[in-house]
Order: C-alpha cells, then sequence, then structure tokens
C-alpha cells in the first residue's frame, strides 16, 4: 500500500530538539550522564494555591464536561485583570480575549486563519522556528527580516521599507526577544505599529517572556493605535511554572478574536475547567511572585555567566527571560561546532544558535532552567581540562 503524505509537509523536518533529545537519550544509556541546559521548560512548581485549586475542582463531579469554545468567563476576567494589572492594558473580557491550548498553538491558529497559498509573512532571524513551520503548513512564505547585534536585535526598518511588500500578510515579532533575550521599548513597538498600518501588515506579538529577569513588563498593546493592527499571544508556561499544563491566550480587537475562532472552533473543544480555574488563580499572584521567581533564575543565571567566561563567549548583562544569548568565539566555524565539541568532550548539551536562523550561527543559547547545582556541576565539567571519548 502506497501511502505518502500531504504536499504540506514538504520541507517540515521534525523539530531540532526532537531529534537532539533523541540522541541525548541513546548518550545516556551510552552511560554519559548528559546535563542537557538546552529547553527552556520550567524545573520549578506553579504555586501550591495554583494546585490546590486544580485538586479541588477536579474532584468535584461537574467539572468534567466539555468547555465552552472561548473559554470559561473565569478564565477571561482574570485575562483581563492581569493585563490591567502589569501591561496597563484595558480587554473587553468578552470580546477581545481567546484562551488557548498552549500559546503555541495560536500561532498555528493565526496562520491558518488569514494565510492563502503564496501570501508573505515576515520572520525574524533569528527567532522562534515554529514561526517558519506554521507558516509554511498554512500555505504561506516565509520572508525572513535581519535581527543583528549591531542593531539591538530590532528590526531595520529602513530595510523593510525597501522590499515590495505587496503580498506580506503578516509580521510576527517576539520580545522579550528569543532567542536573544532582547527587551522591547514602547518606541521600538511604536515603530512596529506605524509600520503595520502604512503597509496594511498584520502584526503578531508572541510575548511569553516578559516577566522573566525583568521588571519592566511590556504588552504591544499598551501602544495607541495596536488594536487596530495587531494581536499578542501571551502564555502561563514560563512565568507560572504551568507549561505542561497548555494554558495560554490571545488577545487582540473583538474582529479579530472572532476571525481566529472560526478556525478553533474546529479544531478543539476548549480547555479542562479545572485547569482553567486554576489558570485564573495563577493569573491574581502578587508581585511576590515574580519576585521570588526572578530571585531563583537571577542566581542561575550567575553560574551561566561564570559557563560563558569559560568558553570565552561573549554575552550581554542586560538580556532578560528564561535564557542566555552568548557570542560563540571566532575560532569555531559555527555555533554547531562548539554545541557539539562540549556535547561529546565534556557531556553537557547547549543548544546552537543556527537552529534559530542563520544570524544566530556565531551564537549560542544556554537556559536557565536547571537548579544551581546542575548548573555547578556543568560548569565543572566545563572548566576541566579532561576530555571524554565520543
Amino acid at each position: 500500500m502506497d501511502i505518502t503524505v500531504s504536499q504540506r509537509l514538504n520541507g517540515i523536518g521534525e523539530y531540532y530538539f526532537s531529534q537532539k533529545l533523541r540522541e541525548i537519550e541513546e548518550l545516556n544509556k551510552e552511560g554519559k550522564k548528559i546535563i542537557n541546559l538546552g529547553i527552556g521548560s520550567p524545573d520549578l512548581p506553579p504555586h501550591p494555591e495554583v494546585i490546590k485549586v486544580l485538586q479541588e475542582e477536579a474532584a468535584k463531579p461537574n467539572t468534567h464536561a466539555y468547555q465552552n469554545y472561548k473559554g470559561s468567563p473565569v478564565l477571561r476576567n482574570a485575562i483581563a485583570d492581569f493585563y490591567k494589572t502589569w501591561y496597563q492594558v484595558d480587554l473587553n473580557p468578552q470580546t477581545e480575549i481567546l484562551p488557548l491550548i498552549g500559546s503555541k498553538e495560536g500561532i498555528m491558529h493565526i496562520c491558518m486563519t488569514y494565510l492563502n497559498e503564496g501570501d508573505e509573512v515576515l520572520i525574524p532571524n533569528p527567532g522562534y522556528p515554529t514561526y517558519s513551520s506554521a507558516v509554511k503548513l498554512a500555505g504561506g512564505l516565509c520572508v525572513q527580516y535581519d535581527l543583528t547585534e549591531e542593531n539591538n536585535w530590532e528590526p531595520d526598518f529602513s530595510a523593510l521599507e525597501t522590499r515590495d511588500l505587496s503580498r506580506t500578510k503578516i509580521m510576527w515579532i517576539n520580545y522579550p526577544e528569543m532567542p536573544t533575550g532582547r527587551q522591547a521599548s514602547v518606541e521600538l513597538f511604536e515603530r512596529v505599529v506605524a509600520f503595520g498600518k502604512t503597509h496594511n501588515i498584520l502584526i503578531c506579538h508572541d510575548n511569553p517572556y516578559s516577566f522573566i529577569l525583568n521588571d519592566n513588563p511590556i504588552s504591544l498593546l499598551s501602544v495607541e493605535g495596536a488594536k487596530d493592527v495587531a494581536i499578542e499571544l501571551n502564555s502561563l508556561s514560563k512565568a507560572s511554572n504551568m507549561a505542561g499544563w497548555r494554558v495560554g491566550m490571545m488577545v487582540g480587537a473583538k474582529e479579530r478574536i472572532e476571525e481566529v475562532l472560526r478556525f478553533k472552533s474546529n479544531m478543539d473543544s476548549g480547555m479542562f475547567l479545572p485547569v482553567q480555574l486554576a489558570a485564573a488563580k495563577a493569573l491574581h499572584l502578587g508581585k511576590e511572585w515574580y519576585q521570588q521567581l526572578n530571585k531563583v533564575y537571577a542566581e542561575r543565571r550567575r553560574f551561566v555567566f561564570q559557563i560563558l567566561d569559560t568558553l570565552n563567549c561573549s554575552h550581554d548583562k542586560n538580556q532578560v527571560g528564561m535564557f542566555v544569548w552568548a557570542k560563540a568565539p571566532s575560532k569555531y566555524k559555527n555555533s554547531y561546532e562548539l554545541s557539539d565539541e562540549i556535547l561529546y568532550n565534556k557531556n553537557v548539551f547547549i543548544t546552537p544558535g543556527g537552529i534559530f536562523g542563520s544570524n544566530g550561527n556565531g551564537y549560542i543559547r544556554l537556559s536557565l532552567c536547571a537548579k544551581e547545582e546542575v548548573l555547578q556541576e556543568a560548569l565543572e565539567r566545563i572548566s576541566s581540562t579532561a576530555t571524554t571519548k565520543r
């Protein structure tokens, strides 16, 4: 029987981390005990009160049915409160908020909602690889725009203006930027909104990292007129330590929410109600929660800076988010070479920046999702002159 996959999968490979985790698993079977500093999956638990709400609600007999496609009013009101408290953004919980089963699904929903075959989408280079794969799966064409260290990892609008943008439907942005840790300014967001309005481009802002090691969380929607041209994705995965819970949100104008819901409502039947109610609890946590969380990450980052200094990698100490981005020494032809050298000789995995685009080729990324003792062990392994056999 000759069964072939659809053409939409042409050019869509297995996610890099999926492949690498399999290789690391094989190395561990050989007794290598690899320290994985690659993936940003929080190892800290959610707040105890969040878990308590989940347990109590899940024990009730009437919380297990299908849920509203637009999510529980309790969760939508909590999201509205969250945006008002932390971002000074007013949202109508009835019409301008759409809970998501993780913000990653929102990337695909947006692409499937708005893209026709051949529509062009501006993708950051370096940037999150899922933007490109979602665009391709939806039939769109990826057009990369450069982010460089020389330009503070911000779009070069003068270069963008020289392009033919007549077929451009969407522009993906992500600040604090992953993988570079660059924080956005209000001025940058104002320029992005103006650019979108001038060229009739939908600006899609992916905003899951704004609370990690950052005292100034900012939403694109805080810019005047942003709702006219922009939508924003956000998530509880990072700042609430709820990555496996799959709770995200899309916020924007009523029209955008209704348009995306037309696609999403054909994909799922809503999130488990106890998870939604627990997420609402997480969204109402106070400043002390984020301060405590960032105290842990600050200590971990201190060890990561030492690791990078040992590797002679240069790095910006003002970057924010769950990772540290660093420039590899010039003796390496690319970031993959450095990553593999450390993996096979020191039994430590760090992410090569090249997986995020060609502009990341000379960089590496380290995750802060490892306990201090693990980072200390990684530092000792990398500092050691001894090597292991591949």
